[in-house]
């Protein structure tokens, strides 16, 4: 597997070895000790989830407050979505900026996105099937979400979809009234 930092070097983009032939393709798509080694992470993971989304569907901006904050390792295996990776760790030199990259089942790509994020992504294929593993168990007491359009923050979404969220994420905070991480750590 292939790591790289991304402008806010917490984040990682992991890109598997692929071997593909006539017959198709294969690669691990996760293998705990390669990832400890290639990411210098010393994690676990607590629990996988998986979704189907429409297009125009967007997911987020979810995180999870400490004790039960959420690091994700994050991967489409089928379609296409734009993923946002939020930094709201307060003392964080990056605070407020974030990481989009379009994640595929084309490309295969994974972004790691530590806790002390909001993370969120917008379906631009037809449909995507989304998968993630998380370092701690979902907490809906922890749980808040940052509005997806929060001015302060001017993701670039695509103007050429209808966006659809869910009730409660059309509830979702402004990122100045959010409860952000107040311990900074790398």
């Amino acid at each position: 597997m292939k790591v790289t930092s991304l402008s806010i070097p917490d984040v990682l983009l992991i890109e598997p070895h692929v071997f593909e032939d006539a017959r198709g393709f294969f690669f691990e798509s996760f293998r705990e000790d390669v990832f400890k080694k290639e990411t210098s992470l010393n994690i676990s993971f607590m629990q996988d989830n998986h979704s189907k989304s429409s297009q125009g569907v967007l997911r987020g901006l979810h995180y999870q407050l400490p004790p039960h904050a959420q690091g994700k390792l994050v991967r489409v295996i089928q379609g296409e979505v734009l993923d946002i990776a939020v930094d709201i760790r307060e003392s964080s030199p990056t605070c407020g900026q974030y990481i989009a990259e379009i994640l595929s089942s084309d490309n295969k790509k994974q972004l790691y996105i530590p806790e002390g994020f909001a993370h969120g992504f917008l379906t631009l294929s037809d449909t995507s099937e989304f998968l993630y593993k998380t370092t701690d168990f979902y907490h809906p007491e922890s749980e808040r979400c940052i509005l997806w359009n929060d001015e302060t923050l001017s993701i670039q979404w695509p103007k050429d979809l209808t966006i659809q969220l869910s009730p409660k994420d059309l509830l979702g905070q402004s990122f100045k009234l959010s409860e952000l991480f107040p311990v900074y750590s790398r």
